[in-house]
């Protein structure tokens, strides 16, 4: 199944700091996340992990984790139910790798649809 989104949350400087970044076959596109939910179909949770240990070991933060997915919707905030959903955590200075709970190791899982709501993401990993 070939992954043709790439949706990271964009922390670089400039007039898209703090945007979700959509990069797809028709280019990047930037989200507000309090104005929209995007959700993510069949995908799959990325993350260098040489470049996320590094930060974990003090250095400054670079791009390093990304969700994949085959198709990206945008909705209007409160529209999608996040019911019964985990939240999916990244935060290369707490652990190197995307988590759930108490630091759960998640990363490369398939899920088959991941929410943004607001700045976190949530999913089901039935």
């Amino acid at each position: 199944m070939k992954r043709s989104y790439k949706v990271r949350f964009n922390l670089g400087r400039g007039k898209n700091y703090m945007k979700w970044k959509i990069e797809g076959p028709d280019g990047v596109e930037y989200y507000n996340p309090d104005g929209v939910e995007i959700v993510m179909h069949e995908c799959q949770l990325g993350n260098h992990k040489k470049t996320a240990k590094k930060i974990l070991e003090g250095a400054h933060k670079t791009v390093c984790a990304w969700v994949k997915c085959t198709a990206v919707d945008i909705e209007q905030p409160g529209t999608v139910s996040c019911d019964d959903l985990v939240q999916l955590k990244y935060n290369p200075r707490v652990l190197p790798h995307w988590f759930i709970n108490e630091g759960e190791n998640v990363d490369g899982i398939v899920v088959e649809k991941i929410i943004s709501v607001g700045r976190k993401l949530v999913g089901s990993l039935n």
